[in-house]
């Protein structure tokens, strides 16, 4: 369809018509035009998989058994492949079950950056890093549109807490809002073409972010280019006007009340009063209308060509297997614990209750009805095969005490309400009485699982966080372990030092209270339907670990830059006094000890990079190129993968900048004793800095070190290279 017949369909439509395909009729969907052949639009969430059906305006889900799907690996467990081609495989999965199902958008990728590891949301994210978020959400979003469908990036911008999520106002500097929270969306807009947009609940600078200007016009459609939908987050609007004038496309909400939306009757009361003015406010709905019907033109809903999809595609499960295989972050092997040898084990305790426990149907709008699920507990049982005998213990019980989403209600405009509230009364006796379970029931399965070890060939520990915790709606209190882990993991190390540990969570936690004793420890994530199998195929050794940590594990949140240079959560404002300083650029900088650093992973093999050399083949106003080559050696026993980590510092910079900052990485898969010569290519962003004075990007004159690194607290070579602007 040409531009011609597009706006040749605009004219014809009423302003009521057009004012119906601008906001939900349905929970997930807005009204087409039947008489002029506009379907309507039909979104649904997540970065996890195509979410349950719910019906048209209530929330209840359907129930019919047609929307089992894949469970996909979270975001965070995707970005700790650090592996572009398993992001675009997955978004094809992604793109492909969304259309299978019947949708014209899913509602992913999230890559807000952890700014602070507390948020609830953190493993719907890819870390803390806008270079290595930037990287995977561009083929991510390919492998999504090339089935017919909109990818929807959100949340823009800056929703980086849940608590106060509705309301809470945003105070950054521009350099930080230029170079750590919306690089990944840039990038997303110019070089992945998504087509689609999700608006934040939250204000920047006291305006919402679903109808803020600065945001939505200035930046995302006049800066960037943008022609796509930019819808609302469920619930995020809050002002007609601004709505209507100030970039948003389309207004979703959380009930039923359709025609009463801002952009539904209220608009049109407003210009029939005269209280818009009736011209503006048609050009402003045709803008919006535009958009769609762009968007609904590049997915070929208008002229009868779509592709269809399909979903529970067999031939699709590898692919979700070894991006979780890849996940996988083996953080200590003392000794050589691991890993384990499964003919030399006959008896195998297997201890918590994460290694049972299926994640699929948690977390908020994340939440997935997977077709199944491999638990740890499953995936190990399916890997020995029957020959060695597996004794499975809980060790802690696990019940809810803190969990608020499922209580989730409206307030008295009609908006989600799943903020931190003080809890009733009765509900208060309620959680008391769970606090003294969860402390009887902990003691007893701990005096089992600890009897159990004593007697066993090899004992492995999966615990970690769950989605009672891990979850939109809340944030951590602190980033301890629920359930009493900390005292029962300490207590089995005493008694078994060779624990294989395994970490299974979305977000960093505090393992400060018993790491040291540890030898073994494995960082997993929600890893998807396929999680249980990888994670196995890790432990025994018939997979060697290759996933790098996309965020940095502190020793304790009172480290997190977010706390100690600003403000987490804040009040009914929260200040990002930390400004760039986010993540491993302030543990760098302020030479904070870490538990983990960003980057970090271990293998079970051995690899050494030599030989770096960086030139500058090009340095004009114009333009910027710096060839950087180096070699990687396989010196171990097995074949395996390396992330190779090329990191930029101004050695003498004329502002404040980090120590150094990702700029470039290539995972390289090396046979043993292979050797390979790796060139990577840094341009002019790779330098530059945003200078607040001329308002753009800047690269200053001056020398720069190119490093090569294992993670952010391991350079192996140094190179220097002078910029002459």
């Amino acid at each position: 369809m040409t531009g011609e017949r597009i706006e040749e369909l605009i004219s014809q439509l009423t302003l009521q018509e057009k004012a119906d395909m601008v906001h939900g009729n349905g929970l997930f969907s807005t009204k087409g035009v039947e008489r002029l052949g506009i379907p309507p639009f039909i979104t649904s969430d997540g970065p996890m998989g195509v979410r349950k059906d719910f019906n048209k305006d209530v929330w209840r889900e359907i129930g019919l058994s047609y929307d089992r799907v894949s469970y996909l690996p979270s975001n965070t467990a995707l970005a700790a492949t650090w592996n572009r081609e398993l992001a675009y495989r997955t978004g094809q999965i992604l793109g492909k079950e969304a259309r299978g199902r019947g949708k014209d958008m899913i509602l992913a990728p999230g890559i807000n950056i952890m700014r602070n590891p507390r948020c609830g949301r953190s493993f719907e994210y890819m870390g803390e890093d806008p270079y290595l978020t930037s990287e995977l959400v561009v083929p991510l979003v390919k492998g999504i549109e090339e089935n017919d469908v909109s990818a929807c990036v959100k949340h823009f911008a800056l929703n980086n807490q849940e608590t106060k999520r509705l309301e809470v106002d945003v105070e950054v500097s521009e350099r930080a809002l230029r170079e750590i929270y919306l690089p990944a969306f840039e990038a997303a807009v110019k070089k992945g073409k998504t087509k689609g947009i999700m608006g934040a609940y939250n204000k920047l600078r006291g305006s919402h972010c679903c109808h803020n200007d600065y945001l939505l016009n200035k930046i995302l459609r006049d800066e960037w280019g943008f022609e796509g939908i930019v819808v609302s987050d469920w619930g995020g609007v809050h002002d007609t006007k601004e709505a209507l004038m100030n970039g948003l496309d389309m207004e979703m909400s959380v009930t039923d009340n359709f025609d009463e939306y801002y952009l539904a009757n209220p608009l049109l009361k407003m210009i029939e009063s005269g209280e818009i003015d009736r011209e503006l406010a048609v050009e402003k709905l045709d803008e919006k209308v535009r958009h769609i019907l762009h968007v609904m033109n590049e997915l070929h809903m208008l002229d009868g060509e779509r592709k269809s999809g399909t979903y529970n595609d067999y031939r699709d499960k590898e692919a979700l297997r070894q991006t979780a295989r890849e996940s996988v972050v083996l953080l200590k092997n003392d000794d050589n614990i691991l890993p384990l040898d499964k003919k030399k084990i006959k008896k195998l305790l297997v201890i918590g209750e994460n290694a049972n426990r299926c994640h699929a149907p948690g977390g908020g709008s994340a939440e997935i009805k997977a077709l199944y699920e491999i638990t740890p507990l499953m995936g190990i049982n399916m890997l020995l095969g029957g020959n060695t005998q597996i004794v499975y213990k809980p060790g802690y019980y696990n019940e809810d005490v803190g969990n608020i989403w499922a209580n989730v209600g409206n307030d008295e405009n009609g908006q989600a309400d799943s903020l931190n509230a003080s809890p009733e009364p009765e509900r208060k006796l309620a959680d008391d009485e769970k606090i003294k379970r969860q402390r009887e029931k902990n003691d007893e399965y701990a005096a089992e699982a600890l009897e159990a070890a004593r007697d066993a060939d090899a004992v492995i520990f999966v615990g970690g966080l769950t989605h009672d915790y891990d979850t939109e709606g809340q944030d951590r209190e602190d980033l301890k372990l629920p359930y009493g882990q900390d005292e029962f993991i300490s207590k089995l190390l005493d008694i078994r030092p060779d624990t294989v540990v395994i970490m299974q969570t979305g977000s960093p936690v505090d393992m400060s209270a018993w790491v040291d004793k540890a030898k073994a420890l494995i960082c997993s994530w929600y890893a998807g339907m396929e999680g249980g199998v990888a994670l196995a195929e890790v432990i025994f050794g018939e997979v060697n670990p290759s996933g790098r940590l996309p965020e940095t594990f502190p020793v304790s949140d009172k480290d997190c830059p977010a706390v100690v240079l600003g403000e987490f959560p804040g009040g009914d404002s929260v200040n990002y006094g930390e400004g760039i300083f986010v993540g491993y650029r302030y543990y760098d900088t302020y030479d904070v000890k870490t538990a983990f650093p960003f980057g970090y992973g271990l293998s079970y093999t051995e690899f050494v990079m030599t030989g770096l050399s960086a030139r500058v083949v090009e340095c004009t106003r114009e333009n910027k190129l710096v060839e950087v080559t180096f070699n990687i050696s396989n010196i171990g026993g097995r074949a395996g993968a390396q992330v190779a980590q090329i990191y930029v510092a101004d050695k003498l910079p004329k502002v404040k900048k980090a120590a150094k900052e990702l700029k470039a990485f290539e995972k390289v898969w090396l046979e043993a004793g292979e050797t390979k010569q790796v060139k990577v290519e840094l341009r002019e962003d790779a330098f530059a800095y945003y200078d607040e004075e001329s308002g753009g990007f800047k690269v200053d004159s001056g020398n720069y070190m190119i490093l090569l690194a294992k993670s952010a607290e391991e350079v192996v070579d140094v190179a220097d290279v002078t910029l002459s602007v």
